[in-house]
């Protein structure tokens, strides 16, 4: 496995300035950390920019240029501290039923981790959007699991896991997985298609998502909203590209990047909006 180049600087954005030990309080506390510290964002696939994965590229994206990524940038780079930390940890991927039927099958289209403390195994995740669990999650378990904000829980059906989680009143399956051993080649499959495929929910998009405290900010395309666990949801229309900017740059702690047709872009999504209400 490559290594880090630059894990002082990565446990520096997460607020360590000496490397803390591998065990499950460490492993709660960096993905709550993770989560509310680098933006889930997909500006590279809105501007129909590459989104390489290999990890180099990933920690000149997310630690040098400020930026954020998405599940086969984030949890890849994660899983590469937790690694450079003395976790047990590996990758695995899934399939998202998000606003579809939880026994739905799509593509291979979500990276997560797989970390084993003391014999308890585990899933982690800091690549899922609006809805990432903000801590770890006990995988042979399908008791209602308490997280930093909502809670999860994990069905198993013989085969795969399902992974939910309550929103108001309702469970919401959110992505299915198994822990079949994954190659390098079976990521970049997977992050080809949600890069630069027709049918992929994230080319020509703009989805970010960043935790707070009791709060889960998000952005789809134009579309700002505000989700509290203790008070209704604030949604709200952006109304200017330049408003866009402001909002992804000061709320979601993104460094925007120098693309010429990021603003027009922007203005197209604002102007998309704006006519389909």
């Amino acid at each position: 496995m490559p290594r880090l180049t630059h894990s002082q600087l990565y446990l520096q954005r997460l607020g360590y300035d000496s490397p803390p030990p591998p065990t499950l309080q460490t492993l709660q506390a960096l993905q709550l950390r993770h989560v509310c510290t680098f933006a889930f964002e997909s500006l590279s696939t809105l501007l129909r920019s590459p989104v390489p994965i290999d990890l180099p590229s990933i920690e000149q994206k997310v630690l040098l240029e400020g930026r954020g990524g998405y599940c086969f940038e984030l949890n890849h780079l994660f899983l590469a501290l937790l690694q450079d930390l003395g976790f047990d940890a590996r990758g695995l991927t899934g399939w998202v039923v998000m606003g579809g039927p939880p026994e739905a099958r799509t593509g291979r289209t979500h990276r997560l981790s797989l970390v084993t403390l003391d014999g308890v195994r585990y899933v982690t995740d800091v690549g899922f959007g609006g809805m990432v669990p903000s801590s770890p999650l006990q995988l042979d378990t399908e008791a209602v699991q308490a997280t930093a904000h909502e809670p999860y829980r994990l069905t198993f059906n013989g085969a795969d896991y399902t992974l939910w989680t309550q929103v108001g009143e309702e469970w919401r399956g959110l992505y299915v997985f198994d822990l079949q051993v994954q190659a390098d080649m079976d990521y970049l499959i997977g992050n080809w298609y949600v890069s630069t495929h027709p049918a992929s929910v994230f080319v020509g998009q703009l989805k970010a998502a960043r935790l707070a405290p009791g709060k889960r900010h998000t952005l789809n395309n134009s579309n700002y909203a505000l989700h509290s666990l203790d008070q209704p949801s604030e949604k709200r229309a952006i109304e200017s590209a330049e408003e866009l900017m402001t909002l992804l740059h000061e709320t979601f702690g993104i460094r925007l990047p120098a693309h010429p047709q990021l603003r027009e872009t922007l203005d197209g999504l604002v102007l998309a909006n704006s006519q389909a209400s």
